[in-house]
């Protein structure tokens, strides 16, 4: 496969061959691999350390990785008590948090698989997978394919476009961790994210069906501000689902994250109606990582575009729900400059 512009990254438990590509172009180089459609690495010119979090090698992913750099589904973020009802059918998924939630489509959903590189460009590559009926417990089998292809203006391409051979559910996302700045931290950044309202979670992080108005809380990031926020003198921690739209629209831009030590600057364009913010604080990795870093709380932030979480079970919710003769698309540009 070296030939083909491919290497081999490592091996699953099976021995099945983990294959890696390079990309780049428009400023950006990046390396992805096979397992979980992983974007392992990530670089800017002029920008000397990682965008990314992620490993050196293949071995860490399989126990050290809380999704650097994936593609979880079928059904990513969670849903409450692994239970919903669709055409009038119940179906109950695997609960591989905690034994009460589904996350991020369980112990070996999409984000811990192998997939297929069907196609590849010295810009671009093309991942697919099948998710098959019954795993986790989803119907139908499920066909993901992700095109990462990185474009002039220092943009990063990812598009999701998924198909089924019978009604599920189905809502991807990219899970990449950013560190803008190279530090052992990322709370030396300004976010902004186009959002007037929350998902309310209970103890679980499972969402209660009320939105929450931002305005006037620390948690209302329409305008630039530092990500290290405080309220009542504890540190705010970001892991929610801010509510862009009620359903998927044409691209937009709704997010921006800047690092006051690098410049470097992050904007998010999407179609999608939520962005999960992740900001890293359970981040504990035991493992170096890239170039031998060490990843401690907030080495890293997310910023997950998706349908927001556990919309099967709240009617208000945009729609996660995919039906034969459908393509899901999904669309998100992560675009990078540097001041």
């Amino acid at each position: 496969m070296a030939d083909q512009g491919y290497e081999v990254f490592g091996r699953t438990g099976d021995g099945e061959p983990v294959y890696r590509v390079t990309i780049a172009g428009g400023g950006l180089k990046a390396k992805v691999i096979s397992w979980g459609a992983v974007i392992q690495d990530l670089r800017l010119a002029g920008h000397e350390p990682p965008l990314v979090l992620g490993f050196e090698t293949f071995e860490p992913y399989l126990e050290h990785s809380p999704f650097f750099g994936a593609t979880p589904g079928r059904c990513a973020n969670r849903i409450g008590d692994g239970r919903f009802t669709l055409d009038g059918k119940q179906y109950q998924l695997e609960l591989n948090e905690k034994g009460v939630t589904h996350l991020h489509g369980g112990l070996t959903g999409t984000a811990r698989s192998l997939w297929t590189i069907v196609d590849h460009a010295a810009d671009k590559v093309v991942l697919q997978i099948t998710d098959p009926d019954g795993r986790a417990g989803y119907p139908g089998n499920c066909t993901i394919t992700a095109t990462y292809q990185l474009l002039e203006g220092g943009v990063l391409s990812v598009l999701y476009e998924t198909t089924t051979d019978a009604p599920t559910l189905c809502n991807v996302c990219q899970h990449t961790y950013f560190n803008l700045d190279g530090r052992d931290d990322a709370l030396g950044h300004d976010i902004m994210i186009a959002a007037d309202h929350l998902v309310t979670v209970d103890d679980r992080q499972v969402p209660t069906g009320e939105l929450m108005a931002l305005a006037g809380t620390s948690f209302d990031l329409r305008e630039m501000g530092p990500m290290d926020r405080r309220h009542d003198g504890e540190r705010v921690l970001f892991d929610h689902n801010f509510c862009l739209s009620d359903a998927r629209v044409a691209k937009r831009s709704v997010a921006l994250a800047r690092s006051i030590n690098s410049g470097v600057s992050l904007e998010v364009r999407t179609t999608e109606p939520g962005l999960q913010l992740y900001a890293g604080f359970k981040i504990d990795v035991p493992v170096a990582g890239l170039e031998g870093r060490h990843y401690p709380p907030f080495a890293g932030f997310c910023l997950e575009t998706q349908v927001w979480p556990d919309a099967i079970n709240h009617a208000s919710f945009p729609s996660a729900v995919l039906r034969p003769g459908e393509v899901q698309r999904q669309e998100t540009d992560y675009v990078f400059s540097k001041a």
